[in-house]
C-alpha cells in the first residue's frame, strides 16, 4: 500500500474547454501543472482504461501513445522524460494519476511531424485529427494559462508575484527614523502654488502635502505599496500615524526607489511654471500602476 503522504497534492483543480474536448486539470503543490491521465488519453482518441497503479511505470518506459515504432525518429529525448506519469492526491483526497500539461501539445506535434514526412500510420489517422484540433485550441491561449484560469489559479499567482515585489520594497518591521524626505521637493511644491517658503515650512506644511505625498509618490512607486503601507503603518485614534511611512522601506530597493522619484519629481517641477503643468509631467512620466496616459491630450495648450 502506497503511503500518501509522500505523494504531490492537488491545490487546484478544473474543467478546461478546448473545441469538443474537456479536459482536467490540476494545479500541484510543487508548482507543476497535469492533465488527467485518462483525459489526456481520451483527448488523443485513444480507447480503453489507462493502466494504473506503479505498475505502470515498470513496465512501460515509452507511454503507450508514443510506444508505436514508425514515431521514435520524431520523439526528442526531453519529450520522454517528461512523459513520465505523475502520481498525485486530488481535492477529494483520492490518489490520480496525470501528466505534465506541456506534454500534450508536444504529443500532438510528433504525430504532425510523422505525417508531414509521410511516416504516419492509416491507423493512427484518427490520432491526426484530434491532435491538429488540440493544437488549434492551443493557439490561442497557452495550455498554462488556460490551466490557471480554469482552476482560478491565476489569482493566486497575482497575489503571489504581488507579494513577492511588496516584499522587496517593504520591511517587516520599521527601521530608525532618519531624514529622508529632500527640502527641495516641498519647496518646489510651494512654489508652484504660490506660497511663501517659511523656515518653519520645513517642519509644519500644509495637510494636502501628506496626500499629494501618497498621490504622486507612493502610489507610483509599485503596485499596492501605499495598500500595503496604510496597513503596516495605520493612523491612530487621533488621525495620526506611529511611523513614517519611509521607515518601512527597504534599503536594497524600496528606499533608493524613492530616491529615484524625489529626483525625478524634483526636475520636473523645476521644469514647470505651474502646478497643473507639473502634475500632467508627473502623470505621463509617473502613471500610476493600471493607468494609461492620454496621448493624444493636447501638449500645446
Amino acid at each position: 500500500m502506497n503511503n500518501n503522504d509522500n505523494f504531490l497534492k492537488a491545490t487546484h483543480e478544473g474543467n478546461i474547454q478546448i473545441g469538443e474536448f474537456e479536459l482536467k486539470a490540476y494545479n500541484l503543490d510543487n508548482g507543476e501543472r497535469v492533465l488527467s491521465r485518462i483525459a489526456f488519453l481520451k483527448a488523443l482518441g485513444r480507447t480503453g482504461k489507462a493502466k494504473g497503479g506503479r505498475k505502470y511505470d515498470d513496465e512501460f518506459k515509452t507511454p503507450v501513445f508514443l510506444s508505436a515504432n514508425n514515431l521514435k525518429d520524431f520523439i526528442s529525448l526531453d519529450l520522454l522524460e517528461n512523459s513520465t506519469p505523475i502520481h498525485f492526491i486530488d481535492l477529494n483526497g483520492n490518489e490520480s494519476i496525470g501528466y505534465k500539461a506541456q506534454l500534450l501539445p508536444a504529443v500532438c506535434y510528433v504525430f504532425m511531424d510523422a505525417f508531414e514526412k509521410g511516416k504516419l500510420l492509416k491507423s493512427q489517422g484518427h490520432i491526426l485529427e484530434r491532435s491538429k484540433q488540440l493544437v488549434r485550441g492551443f493557439a490561442t491561449v497557452g495550455i498554462i494559462a488556460l490551466i490557471d484560469e480554469a482552476t482560478g489559479y491565476q489569482d493566486v499567482r497575482v497575489k503571489d508575484a504581488l507579494q513577492e515585489i511588496l516584499s522587496q520594497y517593504l520591511l517587516k518591521n520599521p527601521k530608525s527614523y532618519q531624514v529622508t524626505f529632500p527640502l527641495e521637493l516641498y519647496k518646489q511644491w510651494f512654489r508652484l502654488n504660490s506660497w511663501e517658503w517659511k523656515k518653519e515650512s520645513a517642519q509644519k506644511r500644509p495637510g494636502v502635502i501628506g496626500k499629494w505625498t501618497n498621490k504622486y509618490i507612493y502610489e507610483r512607486i509599485a503596485p499596492n505599496v501605499l495598500r500595503e503601507l496604510e496597513i503596516k503603518n495605520p493612523k491612530n485614534s487621533k488621525g495620526n500615524r506611529e511611523f513614517k511611512h519611509f521607515q518601512f522601506l527597504t534599503d536594497e530597493v524600496g528606499e533608493p526607489k524613492l530616491r529615484e522619484f524625489f529626483g525625478g519629481l524634483i526636475a520636473l517641477a523645476r521644469a514647470s511654471t505651474s502646478w497643473r503643468k507639473y502634475i500632467e509631467l508627473v502623470e505621463r512620466v509617473y502613471p500610476r500602476n493600471g493607468d494609461q496616459y492620454n496621448l493624444f491630450s493636447n501638449e500645446d495648450e
